[in-house]
């Protein structure tokens, strides 16, 4: 088989502030399909997950269960982890935003960008939504709600460091012009362009001082690396990224990424945030940003306050770890939501791979059987 050269993709990594459904499953059952289906056609794949552990939410979770937020994300990880193997998800590496050397990378990213004057010290003020850790303006509420969860928002002030966003907006838009194939479907990249980009990028507020539970900020203490460029990082740092300049071997043969997948709900961060952080960096920009639909639940969003959630291990144990892999590649088209119920993979089960399948397979031992002893030439 000849080399065909390196692939690496990602997932986006899992939050730890609880299980996952088979919702947020699916994604790394597909990005699994491509990896392996990459190998197979002679690619030296690299793909790696994980997942993201610091922020608000997680300080409070781990008060509400009695333990510290170090122990809620190890057990928390440990379950994601596990779901991982349960599904038999063939990753290279599953990196933790806790882990030691992903870490001391966001300090120095963190250092070199304010150091190079694309990170200021300011003051924040807004409308908060904790469960989304998101600061809004009056403008962007919705129904006087958060826009992202539709939950209670609160107003708030706070000192922090702010990214300028504006310096980069006009060479994203220039390369995203350039490089079609960039941002897919094609729909999301309009969604950025028309939303967010042509209108004009606000400064970026990339530090917290409300709360403990995140990356310190070595130089100014009171402040940890705020969520968006802590996690998003873990891509390059996963892969031995070194701000310094002395990033590994691995590092220079797999970046840039030839797939980032994720979940329409983070598009902006992935294809705005992401580019623009790299571009700070002097690194090249990922290959492709994938935003996948949403597997849905009766044609709702599946969340666990609704309480109308799936989880993968519940199905496997029902009808083993191959029928759901199938399910959920089969059920979502790349545009458009799909969705779950124990009926309708029940049935999806039945039909296709009991009774289409399962009938050629039979047919098929059957004949080779009687026409050539069992024994096919």
């Amino acid at each position: 088989m000849e080399d065909k050269g390196k692939y690496y993709l990602t997932t986006a990594i899992a939050y730890t502030s609880g299980k996952p459904h088979i919702g947020n499953n699916y994604e790394i059952v597909l990005a699994d399909s491509i990896a392996r289906f990459r190998r197979k056609e002679g690619y030296d794949v690299f793909f790696q997950t994980g997942t993201d552990e610091h922020g608000q939410k997680i300080e409070l979770k781990a008060q509400e269960a009695g333990v510290t937020p170090r122990e809620f994300v190890d057990n928390v990880a440990g379950i994601i982890q596990g779901m991982c193997d349960m599904l038999n998800i063939s990753y290279d590496k599953f990196i933790r935003t806790t882990d030691d050397c992903h870490e001391k990378q966001v300090q120095k990213i963190f250092k070199r960008m304010y150091a190079q004057g694309d990170i200021y010290k300011g003051a924040y003020e807004g409308m908060y939504c904790t469960p989304c850790e998101s600061f809004w303006t009056e403008s962007q509420l919705v129904d006087g709600k958060c826009p992202d969860c539709g939950r209670e928002v609160k107003p708030a002030r706070e000192e922090a460091y702010f990214f300028r966003m504006s310096k980069y907006a006009d060479r994203l838009i220039r390369h995203i012009n350039e490089h079609p194939e960039f941002i897919q479907p094609v729909s999301r990249k309009n969604e950025m362009m028309n939303n967010f980009l042509l209108p004009g990028l606000q400064d970026l507020c990339v530090s917290r001082t409300s709360f403990k539970w995140g990356i310190p900020v070595d130089f100014d203490p009171g402040h940890v690396v705020y969520v968006w460029l802590d996690a998003l990082t873990n891509y390059i740092t996963g892969i031995g990224y070194d701000a310094e300049g002395g990033s590994t071997e691995q590092y220079k043969k797999f970046w840039p990424a030839d797939l980032h997948l994720i979940g329409k709900d983070i598009i902006r961060f992935h294809t705005i945030y992401w580019p623009i952080f790299l571009m700070a960096l002097d690194e090249p920009l990922p290959k492709q940003i994938f935003g996948h639909p949403w597997l849905l639940m009766n044609s709702g969003k599946m969340s666990k306050s609704r309480g109308n959630v799936i989880y993968a291990d519940d199905l496997v144990d029902f009808f083993g770890v191959d029928a759901v892999r199938y399910y959920v590649l089969h059920e979502m088209p790349f545009e458009n939501d799909g969705n779950a119920t124990w009926e309708l993979i029940a049935e999806r089960v039945n039909s296709d791979l009991a009774n289409t399948l399962g009938n050629l397979v039979n047919r098929t031992i059957s004949m080779s059987n009687k026409y050539f002893g069992g024994v096919v030439a």
